[in-house]
């Protein structure tokens, strides 16, 4: 089973290409996404809260085969951190659970809860981004862990740049699932922003 955690602020095609392409390539029983939380490392986002967040990833895969949502993260007090996530759920998939994530964020795991533990954890299954070598993941501490690359193109859409051009009044439909835009539309999401002092991730 694939969990694939992230803000998801908002979700978007990349991600769910992203789901699609791990699940095919690595023949998984399924994808949970795990929309965080409290994020560690990001920005406060205003006009954006937790609860959002779930719904628009919980429109978006709820008719997708073999894709679902978890809540773990959304209903957990303090900050969302992956180890717990990995801890909670592993026994609840006896074929066993593997993390997806963006090559960016993986390169940032001495940020991460218990870096070391984590990458032992789980086999981790990594989306090329756009700029990331993927060589950089052949070193320590990287060889502690089990990586494994998608095989598609860079990912090279982000949840940053959706939000500015919202911002700017320019529509998103082109990137996200129609659900998505309709309930930024509907809800008046991502209207103003303001950054804020990330939560510490240790």
């Amino acid at each position: 089973m694939g969990l694939f955690g992230g803000t998801f602020n908002p979700l978007h095609n990349a991600h769910l290409k992203v789901a699609r392409t791990a699940l095919e390539q690595y023949e998984l029983s399924g994808i949970i996404f795990v929309p965080n939380g409290i994020p560690p490392h990001k920005e406060k986002v205003l006009g954006c809260d937790t609860e959002d967040r779930y719904e628009m990833v919980r429109l978006a895969v709820e008719s997708v085969p073999g894709f679902e949502v978890s809540r773990i993260e959304v209903d957990r007090e303090g900050p969302s951190y992956t180890i717990d996530t990995i801890r909670a759920l592993k026994d609840d998939y006896p074929q066993g659970i593997c993390f997806i994530v963006g090559a960016d964020r993986l390169l940032k795991i001495d940020t991460w809860k218990e870096p070391h533990e984590l990458l032992r954890s789980v086999p981790f299954i990594i989306a090329p981004r756009w700029g990331v070598n993927l060589d950089l993941f052949d070193v320590s501490p990287f060889s502690e862990a089990v990586i494994v690359p998608l095989q598609m193109e860079d990912v090279d859409l982000s949840s940053s740049g959706l939000r500015e051009r919202i911002l700017r009044g320019e529509s998103i439909r082109d990137w996200v699932p129609s659900a998505v835009a309709e309930y930024i539309e509907a809800h008046k999401l991502y209207r103003t922003w303001e950054s804020g002092v990330s939560t510490p991730s240790s």
